[in-house]
């Protein structure tokens, strides 16, 4: 356990460890805006009524654990509510939460995040590749839960690796419904009899995604339902900090042997495409500055159509002024543009964007 103090003398994060007991008080007992991100995974309060049997009669291994009952829907609504308020306060303005559930519950904590002031982000379905089949055969086949992505405030500085998500999907936009198998062979861990150490343990790719995605390394995760450890295992393979919660003592005893075999990846391996968004601005003028560009010098736009560069970095076309932004909209007629991309420069009879430009004063600050 690697323990973090912070200012003001508050009490330090009991960093890497699970810690036992009831995850609201364990909550307020730790400090204020401490927590990057909060990912929870709580009970779902499945409504069984008696057992579920296979077509050959054998019993379905069911969701039927006392954690999992309530005694109605006003009883699942109080205590949604104290958790969700406990982890509010311990989230740093700029943090986020992800809540995971199924349609027994997963609406009741989304109305409950907006009446507490979280913003939501995303809703994200996670299609299982390999669902449990419905064999009544009175409804659909349940193949999906959700995922509620949301962060503690409206207008709140939250982290998302928009790049890097792009990257993990071939170069294309990372979209909302996420298709994944189920956690099962030699991922599903078991107990001393041989059993399933945790009904509802979620696969590592899951986390994987929620982790890469909207942390970075040394970000501190809090997981209030930790279960077998599933976050925590993700979490320390990709070099962010984790705390665990978790009042089950055997599920504490599966988690702290995964957590004892689990090994961080290398520094180079963290790297991620970084956000553009993150990169340090760098004004058009700079280039004029440097003389990378010079005053008079010609810019090109797609369909062929020039502007003069001004000593001030602004631009000239026509009777159009101001920034490279500014002219670019003009010329298209539109409401905005992005310059760096809309223009380029002749050298060697050849257009080059001025993008390569910015891009080379980056490499030179080191990013």
């Amino acid at each position: 356990m690697k323990p973090m103090n912070n200012e003001k003398g508050a009490p330090a994060l009991p960093l890497n460890a699970i810690l036992d007991g009831d995850c609201i008080e364990r909550m307020n007992s730790l400090p204020e805006n401490s927590i990057d991100l909060i990912f929870a995974d709580p009970p779902y309060n499945l409504q069984l009524k008696g057992d579920l049997h296979r077509p050959d009669n054998s019993k379905v291994d069911a969701v039927d654990d006392h954690w999992d009952q309530f005694s109605s829907f006003a009883a699942y609504d109080q205590f949604t509510r104290d958790w969700l308020a406990a982890a509010r306060r311990i989230l740093k303005p700029n943090g986020a939460i992800w809540v995971i559930g199924s349609y027994h519950n997963v609406y009741r904590m989304g109305a409950e995040l907006q009446n507490q002031g979280f913003w939501i982000l995303n809703d994200v379905v996670w299609r299982k590749s390999n669902p449990m089949p419905n064999f009544r055969g009175k409804r659909f086949t349940n193949a999906h839960e959700t995922l509620i992505w949301a962060s503690k405030s409206e207008g709140a500085k939250y982290t998302f690796n928009y790049e890097a998500l792009k990257a993990l999907n071939e170069g294309i936009q990372m979209r909302s419904d996420w298709v994944l198998p189920i956690c099962n062979g030699g991922e599903r861990l078991k107990n001393e009899d041989g059993e399933k150490a945790h009904p509802t343990q979620k696969p590592e790719s899951l986390l994987h995604r929620v982790i890469l995605g909207t942390t970075n390394p040394g970000d501190v995760i809090l997981d209030p339902f930790f279960g077998t450890g599933t976050t925590g295992a993700v979490a320390k393979m990709l070099g962010r900090d984790f705390i665990g919660i978790e009042r089950e003592e055997a599920y504490r005893k599966v988690a702290e042997k995964r957590l004892a075999a689990t090994r961080k990846y290398d520094r180079d391996a963290l790297q991620v495409t970084a956000s553009k968004r993150a990169q340090p601005r760098i004004p058009f003028g700079q280039l004029v500055e440097r003389g990378m560009l010079r005053p008079g010098e010609t810019l090109v736009n797609p369909r062929g159509k020039t502007a003069k560069v001004r000593a001030d970095g602004t631009l000239i076309s026509g009777e159009t002024r101001g920034s490279i932004h500014q002219v670019g909209a003009a010329l298209e007629g539109a409401p905005s543009c992005n310059g760096w991309t809309y223009w380029s420069i002749k050298r060697d009879d050849k257009e080059v964007p001025i993008d390569l430009l910015r891009q080379q004063i980056r490499s030179e600050m080191g990013h």
